[in-house]
């Protein structure tokens, strides 16, 4: 998909905050420090989406409109321990919220770092997403830490350990190199055509 126009409309850190007017959104989940700002950035061709070293930057719902056609909807990553367990919980309701609202064209993109693999809260997050049915593709992100061997090796477990049939391994990418990128876009495409 060519971009012509990508833009960071706003943050929801509220039940109540929460944009979106129908569009079809692409939802962004993973662990806290998994690469997700860095591969919106790769996939929009912009530094929209604020990067930092210290995980747990991303505190709120933050949406980014595209050839004001869909919304990339970055979600707080789960998993990080160095904020209160007030604000856990906090995101942990936002976050519910944003799912509970019913959509027909919603497709989340999980995230895993294919460096550390799938660990228990990847696990845990790929069960809420199935239980609550929406579509879904795996993308295993940092690809270019790992030589070549290491990399079929980790996407069969990360299959496994997330319950994904064969078919359905997840898509190794690099927001450093670009492997991948325009595969996941692929995906994206397809999902957004069979909508």
């Amino acid at each position: 998909m060519r971009i012509r126009s990508a833009e960071f409309v706003g943050a929801s850190a509220t039940a109540e905050g929460l944009l979106g007017d129908g569009r079809p959104e692409i939802a962004f989940a993973g662990r806290s420090n998994v690469g997700k700002s860095s591969l919106l950035n790769r996939l929009l061709g912009a530094k929209l989406a604020r990067t930092s070293s210290t995980p747990g930057r991303t505190q709120t719902i933050n949406w980014f409109r595209i050839d004001g056609k869909l919304w990339f909807v970055d979600l707080p990553g789960y998993g990080y321990a160095k904020v209160s367990r007030q604000a856990r919980e906090d995101w942990a309701r936002t976050v519910a919220s944003y799912f509970a609202r019913p959509h027909e064209a919603r497709l989340v993109v999980q995230l895993v770092d294919a460096k550390v693999g799938a660990t228990a809260l990847d696990v845990e997050a790929a069960e809420y997403f199935t239980a609550l049915g929406v579509a879904r593709v795996v993308v295993a992100t940092k690809a270019d830490k790992l030589k070549r061997g290491e990399q079929v090796r980790r996407i069969e477990e990360i299959r496994r350990a997330l319950g994904l049939a064969p078919e359905t391994a997840p898509l190794t990418v690099s927001a450093k190199t670009g492997e991948g990128i325009s595969e996941l876009w692929k995906r994206i495409a397809e999902f957004l055509a069979a909508g």
